[in-house]
Order: C-alpha cells, then structure tokens, then sequence
C-alpha cells in the first residue's frame, strides 16, 4: 500500500466538514421523527390540520365578521 501525506490543517478542515454533515444527516433524521409525530396528532384531532384560511371560511359560513 502506498504512504500519503496529508498536512494536518487539510486533514483538519475534512474532519470539520466530515462533522457537519453528520449533524446535518442527524437533524434530516430528527426533522422526519417530528414530521411523523405532527401527522400522528393531525390524524388524532383533524382540526389540528386546518389552515388559518379554512378556519376563516369556517367562522364566515357561521355569520362571524372577521376584522
């Protein structure tokens, strides 16, 4: 096998960079864990889900005036 030599600040900055991406995969995984866990309370309680607009067109179809 062939010997290679690799300035310690170069190997440094790929140790750095080799972290981040690892933090960043990990934060992907989490954001995925609580995506589920949002849709796990929609399906719960449904209006959880409902957007500002449909909750407003909600209150006008009941005759409620809406500033």
């Amino acid at each position: 096998m062939t010997t290679i030599t690799i300035a310690e600040d170069k190997l440094q900055k790929v140790l750095e960079d080799v972290e981040i991406l690892i933090e960043d995969v990990a934060s992907l995984i989490n954001q995925e864990k609580v995506a589920q866990a949002r849709l796990a309370q929609i399906k719960a309680n449904p209006s959880l889900g409902k957007s500002e607009k449909e909750l407003d067109d909600y209150l006008k179809k009941r005759g409620v005036r809406l500033g």
